[in-house]
């Protein structure tokens, strides 16, 4: 049986809630959850070792104080870059130091795993054939390095979110599926998937149940947000926003179970545009988009289908 546990991808605070005592009380206190995903955003490899020191230890005081679960690290809006396909070979290796730095902050923290995106390609790499079989080929060799490295470091399992263009990698379902074999054909610990319910694919995948049915057994993540067919909205579940929207809790997790998922985070990857108007809603919203899904979810762990809304 499936066990789901429900949380949230820290971007909603990175620059709104910069403090790990702050997010970490709103996300006890006023979401009701215990469980995120930190973004590098709020703990940067980049970042001189004395900043994250210091930073590393607000973190461990706020989640000790407010009983949060840092369930994984992952990349996010300000290193969402180019990575291990970066076109020039110095940036390549200087984020293969960066990914196993943050693998031991993963370790330091006692988070079971560490992913981004695969990688993204440039314009002119992704329209060389050549270039992009080389880019490619060498990710699918630094993922499996890290993969080792993050055994060493006794994490559980590394993994990549699939995106939703040519360029960012995992853009079908065949894709992903043949980069994830392909990377797990030599690991320390395995490669997993990120899903996100609410991404736009290929014009003819964009149906998020049949990547949440034809991928959920290899997932470990999925992160949710309202959106409409054929968007990436990041819309909180609100009344409002759920009319419009095609994101069902149940139907999600349904389709998880039937596909074989095991043990899967429930992430809430919410974005509200820095407006005037937005930013009382921020917190409120994040709360109402809990409570509509405890309604489907109402504890973490065992759920299987015929689970109605409370």
């Amino acid at each position: 049986m499936a066990s789901f546990t429900l949380g949230i991808n820290t971007g909603f605070a990175s620059n709104r809630f910069p403090e790990p005592d702050v997010w970490a009380r709103i996300v006890r206190e006023e979401l009701g959850l215990s469980h995120v995903q930190l973004v590098a955003d709020l703990l940067n490899p980049f970042w001189p070792e004395e900043v994250i020191a210091a930073e590393l230890a607000r973190v461990r005081e706020a989640v000790a104080r407010y009983d949060i679960t840092i369930h994984s690290l992952m990349t996010s809006t300000y290193t969402r870059v180019n990575h291990f396909m970066h076109p020039h070979a110095e940036q390549r290796r200087a984020w293969v130091a960066w990914f196993r730095r943050f693998a031991e902050l993963a370790a330091e923290l006692g988070v079971k795993a560490v992913g981004s995106h695969f990688g993204i390609l440039s314009y002119q790499d992704v329209a060389d054939p050549a270039r992009y079989q080389a880019r490619v080929d060498e990710a699918i060799g630094h993922w499996q390095d890290l993969s080792f490295y993050a055994q060493r470091l006794g994490l559980e399992y590394v993994y990549f979110e699939t995106m939703s263009v040519p360029r960012e990698m995992g853009h079908t379902i065949e894709e992903a599926r043949a980069l994830l074999n392909r990377v797990n054909v030599r690991v320390g610990v395995p490669m997993a998937y990120c899903l996100d319910a609410g991404h736009a694919p290929h014009p003819d995948q964009r149906d998020p149940y049949q990547w949440l049915s034809e991928l959920g057994s290899d997932a470990r993540i999925v992160h949710v947000h309202q959106t409409e067919q054929g968007h990436s909205r990041h819309w909180p579940f609100t009344e409002a926003y759920n009319a419009q929207g095609i994101i069902e809790p149940a139907r999600v997790l349904r389709c998880l179970c039937e596909a074989g998922a095991q043990e899967v985070l429930i992430a809430f990857e919410i974005a509200h545009r820095e407006r005037y108007e937005e930013e009382p809603k921020v917190v409120p919203e994040l709360a109402a988009s809990a409570a509509y899904w405890r309604r489907y979810l109402p504890t973490d762990g065992p759920w299987c289908p015929g689970q109605g809304a409370l």
